[in-house]
């Protein structure tokens, strides 16, 4: 279990009555109800119904700062969603709230109407952090601004919540921040009868936030409204339970933070652990560790030598370009011993490789034409299809991307984005002019190669004054450990057996 599932399975233990003994004597839930009406009525509030008992009734009540109409209506049997102590009762948030408001509207605040220093604060829900006001970074509005805004001013133990965006946020007012202003982002609510700290760990519950989320709206964020928030089922203990469940809440807590920094340092050295077993795997399967040798599946001397004749059949077709000639290996170059029936060899034997297109702004097109691969589109090893370029200019046949091609970042301003790659699925797409592509019969064991620690090691002292590169030189010229064919299939099988746990080691 988690330390986020473990504290909302605290939460939902304290909303329910679980988490703490029932005492007789300090009364019953439905009085402290009784008493939360008869001082909302001496505010001036009308009678309202939370209780199931069977009637079907319906107040309405003003709110003291915003003057709106809340319409409370009875909790039917089929709202309650678990049991509670016999001591407890069902009610709505609206019933219990003196006062319920939204900030102001957006059309009454203007830039003009802020200021840098002098002014007072004015509190919108990137300034509620861990169910507390943090004044840092936070917006003051004019000293004459907030003369014309005394329905919005903030009065100590308010509660002050996010109404779009992330709707967990919750903050019980200070002294500190008393006379401050709610913003246009939030609700501001004054309760009675009711622990603010008993209130603020009910509505971060499970309970409470899948009520609300299940009812926003919003097309790009979670909007909570008036009434649904005033609708919401509140599970109301005798108050002096209440200060008993944040006792032992609070009590909890840092045990849990102190379990959730655990977790939090056992997942980075999961990660760390799984980085490193990857490493080590690709480590064994370039170095021949990885899979056992079979005789009967040949030299890998063979298999490069039907490489090469392919290769001058395509030159010669006219398919591919003569490339330079490659220098011999010295045993300088050979960074380990690999098994007899391997072969050390030039990459660039293997391979034919191409830089991909270069475009203009103005070559740009929202739909049709060509579609242009980016190193925004290798993702954790494969392509992805998301956000591609479309151009609407002649792609030269080399630019063209072939299924079973190995798309490599040769070039960007971070380092650790050069050499990323995946092979591609399907024909004819073109590849940006920072990408290179590798188009070999042996891609797949290519792939992860590049990947493997002997290859960054080259890769991490390549680099220009400006940007990281590969070169099409760089990649001909790397020194590369060929096993047989059949033993590639091998070791790329087991490789992508493996891999996917150590990438689970970090989850």
């Amino acid at each position: 279990m988690t330390a986020k599932d473990l504290k909302n399975a605290l939460l939902q233990e304290a909303v329910q009555g679980k988490l703490v003994p029932q005492i007789a004597s300090e009364g019953n839930a439905r009085n402290l109800l009784e008493e939360i009406r008869k001082e909302k009525l001496s505010h001036g509030f009308a009678n309202s119904y939370g209780i199931c008992d069977g009637k079907d009734k319906k107040t309405k009540s003003s709110d003291l700062r915003s003057k709106s109409q809340i319409s409370v209506t009875k909790i039917s049997a089929d709202e309650i969603p678990f049991d509670i102590p016999e001591n407890w009762c069902w009610c709505r948030l609206g019933e219990i709230c003196v006062s319920f408001s939204t900030g102001p509207f957006g059309t009454m605040l203007h830039k003009a109407d802020y200021v840098e220093k002098g002014g007072v604060p004015l509190v919108n829900p990137a300034n509620i952090k861990n169910g507390y006001i943090d004044p840092s970074n936070i917006k003051l509005v004019s000293r004459e601004k907030y003369s014309a805004l005394q329905a919005y001013v903030l009065a100590e133990d308010d509660v002050i919540i996010a109404r779009r965006g992330d709707l967990r946020k919750c903050a019980v007012v200070s002294a500190k921040e008393k006379g401050w202003l709610a913003g246009t982002g939030a609700f501001f609510l004054h309760i009675t009868g009711i622990d603010t700290s008993f209130f603020k760990l009910f509505y971060t519950s499970s309970f409470a936030q899948n009520f609300l989320l299940s009812d926003s709206i919003g097309t790009t964020m979670d909007n909570l409204n008036q009434s649904l928030l005033s609708r919401l089922p509140f599970p109301l203990p005798p108050l002096a339970e209440q200060k008993r469940i944040v006792a032992a809440i609070e009590k909890f807590m840092p045990l849990i933070e102190e379990y959730g920094k655990k977790e939090t340092e056992l997942k980075a050295f999961n990660e760390q652990i799984g980085t490193l077993t990857k490493k080590a795997i690709l480590q064994e399967a370039v170095q021949g560790k990885l899979v056992p040798q079979i005789a009967a599946e040949g030299n890998a001397k063979d298999l490069l030598e039907e490489i090469k004749k392919e290769k001058a059949k395509l030159i010669k077709e006219g398919k591919i370009k003569k490339e330079k000639s490659l220098p011999e290996i010295t045993d300088d170059e050979i960074p380990f011993d690999i098994p007899e029936n391997w072969y050390w060899c030039r990459l660039g034997e293997l391979v034919d490789t191409n830089i991909g297109l270069t475009y203009s702004p103005s070559d740009i097109i929202a739909e049709g034409g060509t579609e242009v691969l980016r190193s925004n589109n290798i993702q954790n090893g494969k392509i992805v299809y998301d956000n591609l370029v479309h151009v609407s200019k002649n792609v030269p046949e080399k630019c063209l991307s072939k299924k079973g091609d190995l798309l490599i970042c040769a070039r960007n301003g971070s380092k650790a984005l050069v050499g990323k790659s995946a092979l591609i699925e399907q024909d004819g797409m073109a590849f940006g002019a920072f990408m290179a592509i590798v188009r070999s019969p042996i891609n797949p064991y290519i792939l992860h190669f590049i990947n493997s620690p002997v290859y960054r090691a080259k890769l991490d002292g390549v680099n220009t004054t400006t940007i990281n590169q590969i070169t099409q030189d760089n990649l001909r010229e790397t020194v590369f450990p060929l096993p047989p064919l059949a033993e590639q299939k091998r070791i790329v099988a087991a490789i992508e057996k493996i891999l996917p746990l150590c990438e689970k080691l970090g989850e």
